[in-house]
């Protein structure tokens, strides 16, 4: 059983750790609101996550895919919410004050949000097919599978909410907060653009 989970394992923290919208999206949070007010977001990632990983083991991944347009949907509609979040991250604001007022993605939100999510469905579909454990009864396999996920996947994100809670303080120059809008809006797009290549 190990020699199956090691892989998987490794390929869970190899995707939640690099950059992708929930990470973009977790770091805004955490320089906007704190990390406190941040962990919803982290759960519903971690929740909505492992429900897509069930749905796409089971096989609608696969069936997704067969279909073009509902594929060409569920990537004009993640690339849309992308160019939106990098417009709203252009003049991204530092001002605690404004953290206060605003509203950070909610635990339902951010479930929600990884069905929309294209590079949550790439990691779904490919581990789904690659990474399954080989354990019956079956529902053990989809347990193991999705628990793995979330056992890994947890701390990798929370990090990404932690650095943007930490650069929160250094934030309050002009200069460091345009450049890091900058950096901000060029991920996001590239995300945005990388959904269809």
């Amino acid at each position: 059983m190990m020699e199956s989970l090691f892989p998987l394992a490794l390929f869970a923290f190899v995707a939640t750790i690099t950059p992708g919208p929930n990470n973009i999206m977790l770091t805004s949070s955490g320089i906007m609101f704190g990390f406190t007010r941040t962990i919803p977001h982290i759960f519903g990632i971690t929740v909505g996550f492992a429900a897509l990983a069930l749905l796409c083991a089971l096989g609608v991944g696969s069936l997704l895919l067969a279909v073009p347009s509902m594929h060409l949907l569920l990537k004009t509609i993640s690339s849309a919410y992308l160019l939106y979040l990098a417009w709203k991250l252009r003049n991204m604001s530092f001002n605690p004050a404004d953290g206060q007022n605003a509203k950070p993605m909610s635990f339902i939100g951010a479930a929600a949000f990884q069905f929309a999510n294209p590079k949550a469905w790439v990691m779904c579909i490919t581990s789904a097919s690659a990474f399954l454990p080989a354990i019956q009864p079956l529902w053990q396999a989809l347990a193991v599978y999705c628990l793995t996920f979330a056992v890994v996947g947890l701390p990798c994100i929370a990090l990404w909410a932690g650095t943007g809670s930490v650069l929160r303080r250094y934030l309050a120059q002009a200069g460091w907060r345009r450049l890091f809008c900058v950096v901000m809006v060029l991920l996001t797009i590239y995300t945005a653009v990388s959904v269809w290549l």
